[in-house]
């Protein structure tokens, strides 16, 4: 089964694989709560470790340096879709 996160920051989209690269769990624990309150981080709800939500860049916590794998979308009419 695919799961994945779509982030949107102004104007830009963003899609990732839902999996924690440090432990492989899906980064959030409840549905729809990938961002820090202030919407500057997607967070791993499971140890903490923050990325930047237009790099997927770890930038705080045990995988510091890697990267979420990233999922290609894009808006298509209005919709984002899988490119």
């Amino acid at each position: 089964m695919f799961a994945g996160v779509v982030v949107r920051i102004g104007e830009e989209i963003r899609g990732y694989v839902d999996s924690c690269p440090h432990a492989g769990w899906p980064l959030s624990a409840l549905d729809d709560r990938y961002l820090t309150r202030d919407h500057r981080h997607i967070l791993c709800a499971g140890h903490g470790a923050l990325f930047t939500p237009l790099t997927g860049e770890c930038v705080a916590g045990p995988c510091f340096g890697e990267r979420l794998s990233p999922w290609p979308v894009e808006v298509r009419d209005g919709r984002v879709v899988t490119a």
